[in-house]
């Protein structure tokens, strides 16, 4: 591969050319570099936006989103939008998460309808009374910045806590240690760890932690070629040994984008060292004993990524295994502890037609989450019975089990929860397959609920592959084409789109909006098979998915194009990018949020290099050629009419850099001729997401706001000098 310059001067698009809603947007320079991948030519003309430390490339980020902001501001349904969002969050009294019994404490985040963001409370017993034990805001000294708790993690005798601690949306955290009882911070910070998560060694003298290394989001080497470390408590971050790396260990042929992890099984007699990365299927090793007094930790292989295995825990003296080798919909291995063998141990519970998403267990208990495609439900086995039994769940959705403290007790949270029912939160006990409606479950009642209708559809594909969509909307819907319909799509890292309530939702819905959640293959709906093919080479089904749901829809008089809105995020984004250089006519307006938008680019981003296993990279020639096509900057075509589009970046996001939806904007405002908007919204104030409600709140009005003025619901119309 080589790369030429084309030209020093830079080719200016001129205010002249640009249509009348852009005449106030900054130029943007075209400065053309042409790359040749394997013979393939590739020109990129706005390769110079990627440096986000240049003046200019700030200055062209804060005119468009200076221009983006001046636009939204003059959207009439916006505001009503924010306070609508605001007015629903208030209906929820108190919202729990994260609830975790340490010896006879619970430790859980609570947010209020007016707090921003959680606080960190405990109880000395599940229904006693609770105390404040952390507030992020009180760290606040600049008020122009947000301030969130990342994660926390109680020590195993409940006496200390870890707080990962996030400042301006970025999610690389800070950690410091709690002393319950005073509530005062131990003197060390440890900084740069992903999402704030630690495992306490069983003494509760230390812990177990991997940090970037750089603080810097956007430093390229900040993930690669991390180290797992030990803390102990009292000694100086900077002597944390390193225990589990590529360095420390050269023979497990560690990657440089591999992130190593340690923890401990829930009894705490096996340590694991795991190789996390994007491919769902386990690297791992264990130790036992877990000796971290050694110099080097004896590593036995416990699973290797050929044996396809996607999870596993420690009950007793046996592993259990969620494995998917020969077996799509995924099957249920147990083996022995002290010696796994994948290759050998035993068939637990056999594939079926339910797709198995995820094992869990409580001290005695294994879970097992199944799934027809949508709507899951719960199974438990007790090894000492050797019996399977249903968890009795009484209504159908997302249903999932958490258990309190799996180290000491067989006490779980059981939560269900659908498109158009806010759920319910239930005390479990196994022992005796009983439901309690859970002291930290909050009674819900949203206006408007109790109207909508769910349909769940499965629709033919471009090859003739039935593809799953969720609709959700209102009674008295007329088939008549005439409804707005927000068009919703992910597939990608095998996750699937099971139901969900959202209060941001139930806003559009009663206002007469139909939701769509599109289930396209690179998600896991329908098993390992369906996320396979839409991975790498295969990723094309994924956007040709999203398009076959959007015909069905128009076809079948839901929606038409002129009142149908495309949206992806994230990896979404090579979803909803693709879909509007495919199909530009099928969409009125498309979302293009925090998005993956310009593949062949994607490894030169601080992110990049990690999630080569799930997009390819350019370094292999077929992989590079699939990264060409899911790229949909590269597909921009000048002359193309394409819908009116938002694109969406932050600038502290460390996952999808704030270029990759720029350079799309870029494209798509010097190419379309359809005379319709393309707006980039720059979000200074968050990363890939935030807790902040106050800001994301706002950011999500925008996007729909934009969206639904473009496509025509009558609530979002300005008037006719308002937006030019």
């Amino acid at each position: 591969m080589r790369t030429i310059l084309l030209g020093l001067l830079a080719l200016t698009v001129t205010a002249a050319s640009l249509p009348a809603w852009a005449q106030n947007l900054p130029a943007t320079p075209k400065r053309p570099v042409t790359d040749t991948y394997f013979g393939k030519t590739v020109v990129d003309n706005y390769r110079w936006l990627e440096d986000t430390k240049s003046p200019e490339v700030q200055a062209w980020f804060k005119a468009q989103g200076d221009y983006t902001v001046q636009t939204l501001d003059q959207i009439p349904g916006r505001d009503q939008l924010i306070k609508t969002f605001e007015d629903y969050d208030k209906l929820l009294a108190v919202r729990y998460g994260e609830i975790k019994r340490r010896g006879t404490r619970y430790f859980y985040r609570k947010t209020l309808p007016s707090e921003k963001v959680g606080k960190l409370y405990v109880r000395e017993s599940k229904t006693g009374p609770e105390k404040l034990l952390f507030d992020p805001l009180t760290l606040a000294t600049d008020k122009q910045k947000s301030y969130a708790m990342t994660a926390f993690t109680p020590s195993p005798n409940g006496q200390l806590v870890v707080i990962g601690l996030q400042e301006g949306g970025a999610e690389l955290s800070t950690l410091r240690t709690m002393t319950v009882a005073t509530k005062a911070f131990r003197p060390e910070t440890i900084p740069a760890v992903f999402g704030g998560s630690v495992d306490w060694l069983p003494d509760n003298s230390g812990f177990l932690y991997t940090p970037q290394n750089s603080n810097d989001p956007k430093d390229p080497q900040g993930n690669l070629n991390t180290k797992a470390r030990l803390h102990r408590l009292g000694s100086s971050p900077k002597a944390d040994p390193e225990l589990f790396s590529r360095t420390k260990n050269p023979n497990m042929g560690i990657r440089p984008d591999q992130y190593p992890i340690l923890y401990f099984s829930n009894d705490y007699t096996q340590l694991y060292g795991e190789l996390s990365s994007v491919d769902r299927r386990a690297n791992a090793w264990f130790a036992a004993p877990a000796d971290l007094g050694k110099p080097t930790i004896t590593w036995k292989r416990l699973a290797a990524p050929t044996d396809s295995v996607y999870s596993y825990l420690k009950i007793g003296s046996r592993l259990y295994l969620h494995s998917v080798k020969g077996a799509p919909n995924g099957r249920v291995l147990v083996t022995d502890a002290a010696a796994p063998n994948p290759a050998t141990a035993k068939v637990l519970l056999p594939e079926g037609a339910q797709n198995i998403t995820r094992l869990t267990s409580t001290k005695d208990y294994l879970f097992v989450t199944l799934s027809d495609g949508i709507n899951e439900h719960l199974r438990q086995y007790d090894p000492r019975t050797q019996q399977w039994a249903d968890v009795p769940v009484p209504t159908r959705g997302t249903v999932g089990i958490e258990p309190y403290n799996p180290s000491e007790n067989n006490d779980a949270l059981v939560y269900v929860t659908s498109w158009n029912d806010p759920g319910k939160l239930y005390d479990y006990n196994p022992t005796g397959q009983k439901l309690t409606i859970s002291p930290f479950y909050v009674p819900m009642n949203y206006p408007g609920v109790a109207d909508l209708v769910v349909v769940e559809l499965e629709v033919p594909s471009h090859d003739g592959t039935m593809v799953p969509l969720s609709l959700i909307y209102r009674k008295g819907l007329r088939k008549d084409g005439n409804a707005v319909c927000l068009m919703n799509g992910y597939g990608a890292y095998g996750i699937s789109a099971t139901p969900y309530f959202s209060r941001q939702n139930l806003a559009l819905l009663n206002q007469g909006i139909i939701i769509a959640q599109t289930h396209p293959r690179g998600g896991s709906e329908k098993g390992d098979k369906w996320y396979r093919a839409g991975y790498q080479t295969t990723k094309p089904n994924t956007w040709k998915d999203f398009i076959a749901c959007g015909d069905y829809l128009v076809k079948n008089q839901y929606t038409s194009p002129q009142h149908l809105i495309g949206m992806g995020t994230s990896a979404g984004g090579v979803l909803i990018g693709r879909a509007i250089t495919e199909r530009p006519d099928l969409f009125a307006a498309a979302i293009s949020n925090v998005s993956c938008s310009n593949a062949l680019r994607f490894e030169n981003t601080p992110n990049g290099p990690v999630n080569a296993p799930e997009f390819g990279t350019v370094k292999d020639s077929v992989q590079c050629m699939g990264l060409y096509e899911m790229d949909a900057f590269q597909h921009v075509v000048p002359g193309t009419k394409y819908p009116a589009v938002i694109c969406v970046g932050g600038m502290n996001d460390p996952r999808v850099i704030v270029w990759q939806p720029g350079k799309l904007a870029a494209a798509l405002q010097a190419a379309s001729t359809s005379g319709k908007p393309v707006l980039m919204q720059v979000n200074y104030d968050n990363g890939h997401f935030t807790e902040d409600k106050k800001v994301a709140f706002r950011n999500f009005a925008n996007m729909y706001a934009f969206g639904l003025w473009q496509a025509g619901h009558p609530a979002f119309q300005p008037t006719a000098t308002a937006v030019k």
